[in-house]
């Protein structure tokens, strides 16, 4: 009995300190919701209320209307989309190489992949200029398309490499003996069986597309090819900061990854789980 009474004790314990931690993350989420949903005399008020008098959505209305709101939405869908299917790709084909085949200096190139991931792309800026420059891809959504799918690459490809491990390679060879080629076995057989990797691995390569605003800053230069991250800073003038639409456009902002998660959820979290089963 003792056992069964500190065993609901410590359950009981442990879902009081998830609900703890969950109301600490979600909480600013949630003031953000509703703020976008105050009227601004609310917004700038100093008794604030955990929920408001009123609901209004004018501050949607004047964020949507913005300038250049059009053309950032556009920016960060071309770059964002871009630099996510071009880093699945180039980490998928990179993944069932080091997990298939076995060459001279794959045990340091796996080593490198980790070592890349501990360098912020911050503190290699001033380099990247340097070279993007060289290259003219300033201003240019192809130069910061670059950056961000090799700035995701690393990590892409040690997550999917834990599913290419963990698929029989039977399979590949029962592919072959009825006539398919080597790259013919994986685009049919394997590629098809890393969909939950490539779900997990794609939801981080987005949000760090989507939410990076310093290496974008730099890069583009002109309003019509600033992103939506870089378009936010514009509700803050020498006159003062528009809170409620700011807060109305942030949460437009975070709308397309909440639904590109919620479509992959189910394959995400398996992906999370099983592949790291081997290694």
């Amino acid at each position: 009995m003792r056992s069964t009474d500190r065993k609901k004790k410590s359950r009981h314990i442990y879902n009081t300190l998830g609900m703890l931690t969950f109301a600490v993350m979600a909480f600013p989420v949630y003031w953000l919701v509703v703020s976008a949903l105050r009227p601004n005399r609310e917004i700038r008020s100093w008794d604030q209320t955990l929920w408001p008098s009123s609901l209004t959505f004018d501050n949607f209305k004047r964020a949507v209307k913005y300038e250049n709101f059009d053309t950032a939405i556009q920016a960060s869908l071309i770059i964002s989309v871009t630099a996510v299917a071009g880093a699945m790709l180039l980490a998928t084909v990179a993944a069932y190489a080091i997990g298939r085949f076995r060459f001279h200096g794959r045990r340091a190139l796996m080593i490198v992949l980790i070592v890349v991931q501990l360098l912020p792309p911050t503190a290699m800026l001033i380099p990247i200029y340097l070279q993007l420059n060289e290259f003219g891809a300033l201003n240019e959504f192809w130069g910061i398309i670059i950056i961000y799918l090799v700035s995701t690459l690393p990590f892409a490809t040690w997550m999917i490499r834990g599913f290419v491990i963990n698929i029989p390679k039977e399979l590949e060879e029962s592919a072959m003996v009825d006539g398919c080629t080597q790259m013919g076995a994986f685009w049919r057989i394997i590629f098809p069986l890393l969909a939950p990797g490539l779900a997990a691995a794609s939801i981080f390569s987005l949000i760090n597309a989507w939410n990076e605003y310093m290496l974008a800053y730099i890069v583009l230069q002109d309003n019509d090819k600033y992103t939506l991250n870089i378009w936010l800073a514009n509700f803050t003038t020498s006159r003062g900061t528009d809170y409620g639409a700011l807060m109305a456009a942030s949460v437009i902002v975070a709308i397309p990854v909440v639904i590109f998660f919620m479509i992959i959820q189910k394959k995400m979290a398996a992906g999370l789980t099983s592949g790291a089963v081997k290694g």
